[in-house]
């Protein structure tokens, strides 16, 4: 029997057995499963500042950890190892959401606060997320999400309460370019303006030449983010070739710092990173 997943505006239609545009997400014995539940790629205790988070906890350090899949198609993306993969090619382990939480209590005398679900995109795997968080915040521990923003919006209330603070892609300003990478700008922004309401949330805008680094641009951005909190840190980040994009060049230094100027004019905290 055919179902619809409806975790992300895709909303895609599945046969039995069928794995959704994420490749994480199947339809088995009529139910939307997630089929990454616990299958970690990538385990490793980073500083917050890394996520970006500038400021959350700073100079403190986080168990960070990613799983497989994604629901958009960026050809620049850095952790396409894992985020591109599938279930069969991805090499993973299973950490259920107890071990997950006694392993960062452990890293505790490490500077450790909590657990960033990062990596890929960790809201395609929205049950471990929620189960995870749930626990780690019974043992006080801080939760992270790092995310592209593309999530319905009734399940992105249900885990905003678990969540301490988030990192959200903010991959340009224009329905077209959004189209490109199969994601929906109006989600994202409705989800940053739900993350603001709630706690504590940071953008990250990748500036990729001939892609997102015209000045319109990016003050329509930040004026943008300006009338939803001006302080809300933003992150203006240097595109280095990745993936299908390892023919271009790298961001020019000086670009960033320009934009990162623009941005200044309507938003209190903006940082230059990857530079």
């Amino acid at each position: 029997m055919k179902k619809t997943c409806e975790l992300c505006p895709h909303r895609c239609e599945l046969e039995e057995g069928q794995t959704g545009f994420c490749r994480a997400r199947q339809n088995r014995d009529g139910q939307i499963i997630s089929i990454n539940y616990g299958k970690v790629t990538a385990l490793a205790l980073d500083p917050i500042e890394k996520k970006p988070l500038r400021h959350f906890y700073a100079g403190k350090n986080i168990l960070s950890v990613g799983s497989f899949g994604c629901n958009l198609r960026c050809p620049y993306c850095q952790n396409h190892t894992i985020s591109m993969a599938n279930e069969v090619q991805a090499v993973s382990c299973y950490i259920s959401p107890e071990e997950l939480v006694a392993c960062a209590l452990e890293r505790i005398p490490d500077g450790n606060i909590g657990i960033a679900y990062t990596y890929n995109e960790p809201l395609i795997g929205y049950e471990y997320v929620r189960d995870c968080a749930m626990l780690a915040k019974e043992k006080q521990l801080k939760n992270v999400v790092v995310t592209n923003g593309c999530i319905a919006e009734e399940a992105f209330q249900k885990l905003l309460p678990w969540i301490d603070a988030w990192n959200i892609d903010l991959k340009g300003f224009k329905n077209a370019s959004y189209g490109q990478l199969c994601g929906d700008l109006e989600v994202v922004k409705r989800n940053i303006v739900s993350a603001a309401a709630q706690g504590h949330v940071e953008i990250t805008t990748l500036i990729v030449p001939q892609r997102t680094d015209t000045e319109e641009e990016i003050r329509e951005l930040s004026s943008w983010l300006s009338s939803v909190d001006c302080k809300i840190p933003l992150h203006i980040t240097r595109f280095f070739p990745q993936y299908r994009m390892q023919d271009c060049l790298a961001t020019p230094v000086s670009t960033v710092y320009r934009l990162a100027d623009v941005a200044r004019k309507y938003l209190e905290y903006v940082y230059e990173g990857n530079c």
